[in-house]
């Protein structure tokens, strides 16, 4: 459905060879019953090509968002929520996304509206019903707010939190039935590559290190490559550090990782060929063994839709046998 909602209006068919014996006031109440009778119709239509009702959602940023009507001008600010957007059906209704969305494909021609520095001014002018950001967009959310417009902030550090903004935006954007899909599927996934590698003892499980720059940055306790590590029987190398540290060389020889995982070679030429040529790196297990693996890093590290599909990847790349 485009922006606008299309109602068809009833066509009344005066019904003709009445009797000479009916009068004016038999013809008054007749024609006044039919329009009665298109009236209630009409009001049906309305009712059903719209499906929505008033909803007062609470968002990451802790604010109460009530929308009245159903969405027909939408703006997402981050990749993420742009394809949570897409994802429950509501791309239709998006009409600007941040410099960095690349997913899917039809983002690439809607109107651009700032990267990490959202442009204020050409969000407005594009008049959006609702806005849909994340935490991450910081000072800019009060900024939008300021300037009259709905926000609603999501923002996720597990997949537990992902699927309750994919739950938001579906109510927000009058698409309950297709989040609910979207989720149920995350949810198989998760369970299909649970019950693969459940059988794995501890020594079994394979040590991983997932380089998410050259720089050797990586995600630790509480980011999203620890839990799809876990989730997909592995162990993580750096497990016992927070959130997303830059990682000494050392510190990733000591612990000796049987799997590289990089999530850069979308931007850098022959990401994997220069990890395994790595001067110190030489006699770290997943170099001798030649298992060094690039990802498309929005699979691991964007929280949306996607990330159920990077969990498969890395399952399967771990443990083929396992994942037939």
């Amino acid at each position: 459905m485009q922006n606008k909602i299309w109602l068809w209006l009833v066509t009344l068919v005066l019904v003709v060879g009445l009797t000479a014996c009916q009068g004016e006031e038999s013809n008054n109440n007749e024609s006044t019953n039919e329009k009665d009778q298109a009236t209630e119709q009409e009001n049906s239509e309305e009712s059903s090509s719209t499906g929505f009702e008033s909803v007062t959602l609470t968002d990451k940023s802790g604010t109460d968002v009530t929308i009245d009507e159903k969405p027909e001008k939408i703006v997402s600010v981050i990749p993420s929520a742009t394809e949570i957007v897409f994802s429950v059906g509501a791309g239709n209704e998006v009409v600007g996304v941040s410099q960095w969305a690349n997913y899917p494909e039809e983002v690439q021609d809607i109107e651009k509206v700032g990267d990490q520095q959202l442009n204020i001014e050409k969000i407005v002018s594009l008049e959006p019903d609702l806005v849909v950001a994340d935490v991450n967009n910081a000072d800019d959310i009060d900024a939008m707010r300021n300037a009259g417009l709905k926000v609603l902030v999501l923002g996720s550090q597990n997949l537990d939190e992902v699927y309750k903004d994919i739950q938001l935006v579906g109510q927000a954007t009058g698409h309950t039935d297709q989040a609910d899909e979207i989720i149920s599927n995350m949810k198989q996934d998760v369970e299909d590559v649970q019950n693969a590698v459940n059988g794995l003892s501890e020594d079994e499980k394979k040590r991983v290190w997932v380089e998410v720059g050259p720089e050797l940055f990586s995600g630790g306790e509480g980011s999203f490559i620890n839990e799809l590590i876990n989730l997909a029987g592995g162990r993580n190398i750096i497990s016992d550090q927070e959130g997303w540290p830059q990682v000494s060389e050392e510190v990733i020889l000591e612990k000796d990782p049987e799997f590289i995982f990089t999530t850069y070679g979308y931007y850098v030429d022959n990401a994997v060929t220069k990890v395994m040529k790595r001067e110190n790196w030489q006699d770290v297990t997943a170099i001798k063994k030649e298992q060094v693996y690039d990802m498309h890093g929005d699979l691991l590290t964007r929280p949306g839709p996607r990330l159920t599909e990077g969990l498969k990847e890395l399952a399967k790349t771990l443990y083929p046998d396992l994942m037939k």
